[in-house]
């Protein structure tokens, strides 16, 4: 008899479901998209309670569709949208306050307060990031600070502070608050290397620790849900990770060196560092991919802002595309100017450069430069970021890489592909599955639960394989004017 395995991936965007079967095969997948809720400030929020809402609408239509086999469904994976914060009541699973949004820079005085206090090295030291708004305990400092029912009971052991992921446990399981070590290495509240929260920190950012959620290995049960009667018998939640995190695992990046990208609105780029931390100063952080088998696995991270996004630019604001998805086909048709190069520090510039008032522009144009090039140089900009990330983690661990495997939907652009391995001189491998999150997550709890063997694993994954074409002279001219035009904004 088949069994199967949901996965969950609740994502910036919206919430994915997808089925798998034992043989680690992808069945199906479905999807909706919630509000993205922007104040006059430029604040970014989502409500949880259509996020869940939505979860139960999905898996109500997965189940209906595959009726037949439903008892068969035999564990669920989670993954979620890494930092975004959820301020919510630990007996009735209420919340207090919308979900302020990973994107969200509203608590930037309290993290310029904390660096004027010159605590940002103890932070870094112990978390593996650097302070910044964009983590979740400044938010989390920010809704005690700003918001009068939190802060009146934020001592009162009612609150629990957390990421989606736990919000998302309680609603469907009940119980104590959980969260897995993935998620709570990105909150800047958590000790890497003692592994556990830290009380020094908290007190910096005057969170209550007993407001914070209990810490598990990802591959742990978190809960067993039916899913408010959807199933007939409950199923356990078998593993839980962080979106970024359950794409790395499913690209069996399972050793030291192993990179992958995973490009969306932005990108996440991630490399193996194996079982003991390595502190960067390059403007990489370092953080945890996961905890299994009792021992976790480090890695490095960079994050870049504008990916996809810059691409939907093009079309939302600019209007020179009509779609995306049109824009390599236009961009392998341009003309190769020279010395073009598009900066998309829309809203300041992640890493490696971490330069929040950086502010985007297109540099070194000419009288050949159409809307065709402009194009080209908005596809560009997204391999030249994840180059610059990439070459800092071969610097850190002292050798180059094997390949750079990636996913996302921008993956089905042949001419990005294409070019980012020319700028990396590097072999570039896209998977069949362009969203792997939830896959990753469906993975971890299929091998966690016995209903995979792990061998099941995306064995048939690649689709294409782009090896590099460019040669060495063009490729270092390149980079070197990329250098000169990020130089620009970096020196303001």
């Amino acid at each position: 008899m088949s069994e199967y395995v949901l996965g969950i991936d609740q994502s910036t965007q919206g919430t994915k479901v997808i089925l798998v079967n034992s043989n680690g095969e992808l069945m199906d997948v479905i999807s909706k998209n919630h509000r993205q809720i922007v104040t006059r400030e430029g604040w970014v929020e989502h409500d949880p309670e259509e996020i869940y809402s939505n979860l139960l609408e999905l898996i109500n239509v997965m189940l209906l569709k595959y009726n037949s086999i439903k008892d068969d469904i035999k564990v669920v994976g989670l993954c979620n949208q890494r930092e975004t914060v959820v301020a919510w009541n630990r007996n009735s699973g209420r919340p207090l306050f919308n979900a302020v949004v990973w994107q969200c820079g509203r608590a930037q005085k309290i993290t310029d307060r904390i660096i004027e206090n010159k605590l940002g090295d103890v932070i870094k030291r112990k978390t593996g990031v650097p302070v910044s708004p964009f983590y979740s305990a400044a938010k989390i400092s920010w809704l005690i600070e700003y918001v009068d029912e939190i802060r009146e009971k934020k001592d009162s052991n009612k609150i629990c502070f957390s990421t989606v992921d736990t919000w998302l446990i309680f609603k469907l399981c009940g119980g104590n608050p959980k969260t897995d070590f993935s998620n709570a290495a990105r909150t800047q509240l958590f000790n890497i290397h003692d592994l556990s929260w830290d009380q020094e920190i908290c007190d910096i950012f005057n969170i209550p620790l007993n407001s914070l959620p209990e810490v598990f290995p990802s591959d742990s049960i978190f809960g067993y849900t039916d899913f408010e009667g959807m199933l007939t018998n409950k199923i356990p939640i078998h593993a839980v990770l962080g979106d970024s995190n359950g794409a790395m695992y499913a690209q069996e990046c399972h050793n030291k060196g192993d990179v992958k990208a995973t490009y969306g609105t932005g990108s996440s780029v991630m490399m193996n560092i194996a079982n003991d931390p390595i502190l960067s100063d390059e403007g990489i952080v370092t953080s945890l991919g996961w905890y299994t088998n009792n021992k976790p696995t480090y890695v490095f991270e960079g994050n870049i802002n504008y990916a996809g996004a810059v691409t939907q630019w093009l079309v939302d604001k600019v209007k020179l595309l009509d779609n995306a998805s049109d824009a390599g086909t236009i961009a392998n048709n341009a003309k190769d100017i020279s010395g073009l190069y598009l900066i998309p520090a829309f809203t300041g510039l992640g890493a490696p450069y971490w330069k929040n008032d950086a502010r985007a522009m297109i540099y070194g144009m000419d009288r050949n430069t159409g809307y065709a090039e402009i194009i080209r140089a908005s596809e560009e900009c997204i391999a030249y970021q994840i180059h610059d990330i990439i070459k800092i983690m071969e610097m850190e661990i002292s050798e180059p890489i094997r390949e750079l495997r990636v996913d996302g939907a921008p993956t089905r652009d042949k001419f990005l592909m294409q070019f980012q391995s020319d700028i990396l001189n590097s072999d570039v491998k896209t998977s069949k599955i362009t969203e792997l999150s939830g896959f990753g997550a469906a993975l971890m709890a299929g091998v966690g639960s016995g209903v995979m063997d792990k061998s099941s694993t995306l064995n048939k994954k690649f689709s294409i394989v782009y090896t590099p074409g460019m040669d060495n002279e063009t490729r270092l001219n390149k980079i070197k004017g990329w250098k000169v035009a990020l130089n620009l904004l970096l020196q303001e």
